[in-house]
C-alpha cells in the first residue's frame, strides 16, 4: 500500500490527536508529503520536531474559521505544489441534552464539524480536480443514526454525510473520489475533547477506551478505503450493527440506543 502514497501530497486536518495522529504518521512512513492543521501549537511543534523533514507541513489553524482553513490550503500548496487527497479529520463532540444544551453548543460542533470541512475542501477544490485526487470526510456513527446527548454532533455528521454524496455525484465527471468513513467506537481524544452544555470542555470520557478499536488500525483500514477508492467505510461491529438496525428496525434502535446512553432516565455515556 506505501507505494500509492509515496510522494503524494495529502493533507490530513486534526493530526495531532487521535485518529488524526495516526494517519499522519502512517502516511509519512509510507513517503507521503503531508500537511496537518491543529489549534494546539504545542501539539503541532512537538510533532514537527518528531518529522525533522521537508516531507511535514504544519500549521495552526482552527477548522472553524474559514481565514484559517484559506491560508493553510494556500500554504500547503505553496510549500508542496498542489494537493492529491485531503482527509477531512478535525472534529468535536458533545455530551448534553437538548433539555440543558446551550445553543451555542450545537453551533460550535456545526461550525467545526461541518463547516470546517466545506471551508477546506473549498479552498483545496481547484487543485484536487487538477490532480483527480481523493476528498474524505471523517464522519461517525452518529452520521446514520442520531445518538442522544450527541444531537449537535449527529446533525453535523448527517449534514456531512448529505454534502458529501452531493458534491461526489457533481465531481464524478472531474474523476475526484469523495468518500466518507464512520470509525465507530475508536479510541481517541474526542470524548475527552467533548463539549459540555455550557460549550466548554468535559476533559473526561465516560466509555472504556480500552475496548474500542485503536487509532491506529483505524488510520490502517482508512488508507486501504482510500486506496481502493471505497464509497463509505462503516467500523466495527457494533458501528456496522448500529446502522443495519437502524435502516431495517428503527423502532427497535430507538430502544436498544436509550438502553445503552441512559440509566434511570439520566444521561450516563
Amino acid at each position: 500500500m506505501s507505494a500509492y502514497f509515496k510522494d503524494k501530497v495529502v493533507v490530513v486536518t486534526g493530526g495531532t490527536d487521535g485518529i488524526g495522529r495516526a494517519l499522519v504518521d502512517a502516511l509519512l512512513n509510507m513517503g507521503a508529503k503531508v500537511a496537518t492543521c491543529g489549534r494546539n501549537s504545542d501539539k503541532l511543534y512537538q510533532l514537527q520536531a518528531h518529522y525533522p523533514s521537508s516531507f511535514l507541513h504544519t500549521m495552526v489553524a482552527d477548522v472553524s474559521n474559514e481565514n484559517d482553513c484559506r491560508r493553510f490550503m494556500e500554504t500547503t500548496i505553496k510549500v508542496f505544489g498542489g494537493v492529491d487527497i485531503l482527509i477531512n479529520n478535525a472534529g468535536i463532540s458533545m455530551r448534553a441534552v437538548l433539555k440543558e444544551a446551550n445553543i451555542e453548543v450545537i453551533k460550535k460542533v456545526m461550525d467545526i464539524n461541518f463547516y470546517g470541512v466545506v471551508y477546506c475542501t473549498k479552498y483545496a477544490l481547484d487543485s484536487i480536480i487538477e490532480r483527480k485526487g481523493t476528498i474524505v470526510g471523517v464522519s461517525s456513527i452518529a452520521g446514520y443514526r442520531g445518538l442522544p446527548g450527541r444531537s449537535g454532533y449527529s446533525a453535523s455528521k448527517f449534514a456531512l454525510q448529505g454534502w458529501l454524496e452531493a458534491i461526489k455525484t457533481e465531481l464524478m465527471q472531474d474523476d475526484v473520489h469523495v468518500m466518507w468513513v464512520c470509525p465507530g467506537f475508536t479510541t481517541s481524544n474526542i470524548r475527552n475533547a467533548a463539549l459540555n452544555k455550557d460549550a466548554d470542555s468535559h476533559g473526561e470520557t465516560p466509555m472504556d477506551e480500552s475496548k474500542m478499536m485503536s487509532a491506529e488500525e483505524c488510520a490502517a483500514h482508512i488508507l486501504t478505503a482510500i486506496r481502493k477508492k471505497k464509497r463509505t467505510l462503516v467500523l466495527t461491529f457494533t458501528g456496522k450493527r448500529t446502522v443495519f438496525l437502524n435502516k431495517f428496525f428503527p423502532k427497535l434502535t430507538d430502544n436498544m440506543v436509550y438502553k445503552f446512553f441512559f440509566k434511570d432516565g439520566k444521561l450516563v455515556k
